[in-house]
């Protein structure tokens, strides 16, 4: 418990906790609800992936499985927060 907090910041920086905001009131003012506070990842997911144990765990018992999962994983955080990035630049899918 005593770690969670730096954690938590790992898992955002890392892009595999991308945290936004929605407010819906903005939209009435003519402005995007929607509202990214995360950065760019910065390139530390597998180190992050590497330091949760379900991930050590499974790259000890089956490391081509994990390696499989881990590049998905890497694909799909890239995707999100290229998702994610468009909307609040522009609005669209809000």
């Amino acid at each position: 418990m005593g770690k969670t907090q730096p954690e938590a910041k790992r898992a955002v920086e890392s892009g595999y906790w991308s945290p936004f905001r929605y407010n819906p009131l903005l939209k009435d003012e003519g402005k995007n609800p929607f509202i990214l506070d995360s950065k760019e990842p910065d390139g530390s997911l597998q180190d992050f992936l590497s330091n949760e144990v379900r991930f050590a765990a499974l790259e000890k018992s089956n490391p081509e499985e994990s390696r499989r999962l881990r590049a998905k994983i890497e694909e799909e955080v890239k995707g999100r927060y290229d998702l994610l990035k468009g909307m609040a630049e522009t609005g669209v899918g809000v």
